[in-house]
């Protein structure tokens, strides 16, 4: 008998013979892999063993993006379930591996042997105790020397995490620890899509955004035992994590520094159009008047974005969004923008006549921009208002019910429904 084959029956022999049915099992260990042939199996051994040391009903998956080594059959033989994951991703060999779960509750880390594979109890007691979600922290646990670089031990973690708390009220220390465990109903309701390196924050996003209960446990992570390099790029895979933020909260991305901005232009340009402010005159209503648009720009991109992600399921309805997209209906915002190009085109009225008095002729300079600026200040925030109004109007229809059976068998058809999104 090879060793491979002695390993594999010892594994299964370990993971308690026969193979449990599907409501038997309470844990399944998911572990991503590409090309982890140093470390797969050792991992693999360890969840197998931590199931049998402490009676859990468990299993181990494998889910292989495409390794060109002996990844798959070394974990096979180690006692591993081995799901083939087509497209490539972090997250998409996570999909993949989740779906195929058989376990009422998940526990996914790396495949580099980084992660504590043999104290995984606080996980399980945690979701035994209700909680939907646990996190590992590894700031709250250990960091051995040398497991992670000091870039984003001391930056890039801390910094991504505190913008996770901010935007999200998430109660997350260590927004990107590999090793976190979950019911695996609730994480498949909400319809994680992100193929790469940013499934890691989707779900903590759209977790903290469904108001499931979010854990955490300390953990320790120790360097991983491989001699390539990681399959993480620090500056491409932090800005994907933190476009990722961005995106899915358009209240801090747009709303919030367009409201600073409209307020700051607004205010100078009322008061630069009656005097000025030390040796702010011309220049500065100008420079006001522009802050102003862009602010008021960016306020109805933030609305527009909320719109048509609440529309199409992609984001719950957030409070602060909410408020302001009461007021913004198509209806109070035609009004609002008709108002706005009245008192543009009054102004720009009075501006031509007191051009006609003066006979056509040249103006003061100051004075006359002075006039100009409210008058192209009404007219252009006036049609944003207008514009943006039908198109508020446009965004916020949603689509059939999910019992249209016309819906159902289009939406077959998408790539979505044919799997192409995550990997299956």
């Amino acid at each position: 008998m090879s060793n491979l084959a002695a390993i594999g029956n010892l594994a299964e022999t370990t993971a308690g013979g026969a193979e449990p049915k599907g409501d038997e099992l309470e844990l399944s260990i998911v572990l991503p892999c590409l090309n982890e042939a140093e470390t797969v199996a050792t991992c693999v051994r360890k969840a197998v063993g931590w199931l049998r040391d402490n009676g859990v009903a468990g299993e181990v998956i494998v889910a292989d993006n495409g390794s060109t080594d002996d990844s798959p059959e070394l974990a096979r033989a180690a006692g591993a379930r081995v799901v083939t994951v087509r497209r490539k991703g972090y997250g998409n060999a996570l999909l993949r591996g989740i779906r195929a779960a058989r376990g009422t509750y998940v526990l996914m880390a790396d495949a580099d042997d980084s992660y504590d594979l043999e104290h995984l109890g606080p996980f399980l007691e945690r979701l035994r105790a209700g909680d939907d979600l646990v996190m590992g922290n590894r700031f709250a646990g250990r960091i051995e020397p040398g497991a992670m670089p000091w870039l984003h031990r001391r930056i890039g973690n801390p910094v991504l995490s505190f913008i996770g708390r901010l935007f999200f009220k998430a109660p997350v220390g260590d927004f990107h620890c590999g090793i976190r465990a979950f019911r695996k109903d609730a994480i498949v309701g909400l319809n994680l899509r992100a193929g790469g390196m940013e499934f890691a924050s989707e779900m903590i996003v759209k977790a903290s955004l469904a108001n499931l209960k979010i854990g955490e446990v300390p953990t320790t992570l120790r360097p991983d035992g491989r001699s390539r390099a990681p399959h993480l790029r620090s500056f491409r895979d932090g800005w994907r994590h933190l476009r990722f933020l961005l995106l899915f909260c358009p209240y801090w991305l747009f709303v919030v520094p367009g409201i600073a901005l409209f307020s700051i232009g607004f205010v100078g340009a009322t008061v630069l159009t009656f005097g000025h402010i030390g040796g702010l005159d011309i220049a500065g209503l100008l420079y006001a008047g522009a802050f102003t648009i862009i602010g008021y720009q960016a306020l109805w991109f933030g609305v527009l974005m909320q719109t048509y992600a609440e529309s199409r399921g992609i984001l719950p309805e957030g409070l602060r969004m909410r408020r302001i997209r009461h007021f913004l209906t198509l209806e109070r915002g035609l009004i609002l923008g008709v108002l706005l190009l009245l008192v543009g085109v009054f102004v720009a009225v009075v501006s031509v006549l007191r051009w006609r008095s003066a006979g056509f002729g040249a103006l003061n300079p100051t004075q006359n921009v002075r006039v100009i600026t409210p008058a192209i200040l009404g007219l252009v925030l006036g049609s944003q208002t207008v514009l943006g109004s039908f198109s508020i109007g446009v965004l916020a229809i949603r689509t059939a019910a999910p019992d249209d059976p016309a819906p159902q068998r289009a939406a077959a058809t998408t790539p979505a429904a044919r799997g192409e999104l995550t990997g299956s």
